[in-house]
């Protein structure tokens, strides 16, 4: 039997997600300013950037460009 919540899944946008994924990565790079980066990491599904006080951040792949070649979001 069907969730009621199974539709919603399926009414989500990409370009949705893409925004929104792009607004928090701005948040969290705006965090990083005058830090220093100690260590990347390319992972199998994310980026993974470590900082000088232990702190890391991770950046998720679906961030770059859609089908359509457009390339207003940032490749992480």
């Amino acid at each position: 039997m069907p969730n009621a919540n199974d539709s919603d899944i399926i009414d989500i946008e990409p370009d949705a997600l893409r925004a929104a994924e792009f607004m928090q990565t701005e948040r969290l790079l705006n965090t990083m300013v005058g830090q220093t980066v100690t260590a990347a990491r390319v992972e199998e599904t994310r980026i993974a950037i470590e900082v000088a006080d232990g702190s890391v951040f991770y950046f998720y792949g679906f961030m770059g460009e859609d089908e359509h070649g457009d390339q207003t979001a940032p490749k992480a």
